[in-house]
């Protein structure tokens, strides 16, 4: 009897449909954001490329979705131990970060397109004229906010989530403890954090 167990296979852990689902369209969303930005270093070795200066207003929100994260795993530890109150206050704090990283994302581009900078040349000289970034169809400008559209939409993709999960955590008490969703919506939130900040540094490098 001993011996049947002993060489009786070993069950593998499976992973849930949902947090497999989830994996898989961070897997296509990653892949997009690396072709884009594939081709923007690409376009940017051509002619007609006009640079940019990112304003201070990123440094913040990229501060600010870090602290979400953080609010966010805090929050999934407080709901496994079953501290409601806990876990209600971090998800309303992550809410709320996640809430204001977007305004201050809105306004981070607001002040892009009415920014009036200088234009550098492709000698190395400076031009003595100015302009401002607008959507006027340079291939520079069209690169920069299609990737920041993109980014923001599943942002915001990540902030109607959020406002489920606090929807839920506050109108009833839980009996049935299944972390499940709520992980998946954390594993969403995370690889959001961690795509913008490889936007921003990318962003930075390339201005």
């Amino acid at each position: 009897m001993m011996e049947s167990v002993a060489n009786a296979p070993v069950e593998r852990k499976k992973i849930h449909p949902q947090k497999f689902a989830m994996w898989m369209a961070i897997g296509a969303i990653f892949m997009m954001f690396a072709g884009l930005t594939s081709a923007y270093v690409i376009r940017k070795s051509q002619p007609n490329w006009r640079f940019y200066h990112l304003p201070s207003t990123f440094t913040i929100s990229t501060i600010v979705i870090l602290l979400s994260s953080i609010t966010m795993f805090l929050g999934v530890r407080a709901f496994k131990k079953h501290q409601t109150l806990v876990y209600r206050r971090w998800i309303t704090l992550t809410l709320i970060l996640g809430v204001s990283f977007c305004l201050l994302q809105f306004l981070g581009f607001y002040q892009l397109y009415h920014t009036i900078q200088q234009v550098n040349t492709n000698d190395g000289g400076l031009l003595n004229s100015y302009r401002t970034v607008t959507l006027s169809g340079s291939p520079s400008e069209s690169f920069l906010f299609v990737i920041a559209w993109t980014h923001l939409a599943h942002i915001l993709g990540g902030i109607i989530a959020l406002i489920i999960v606090f929807l839920t955590a506050f109108r009833r008490n839980k009996k049935v403890y299944s972390a499940t969703g709520l992980e998946v919506v954390a594993t969403y939130w995370h690889f959001v954090d961690v795509l913008w900040i490889y936007l921003f540094v990318f962003f930075l490098l390339n201005q």
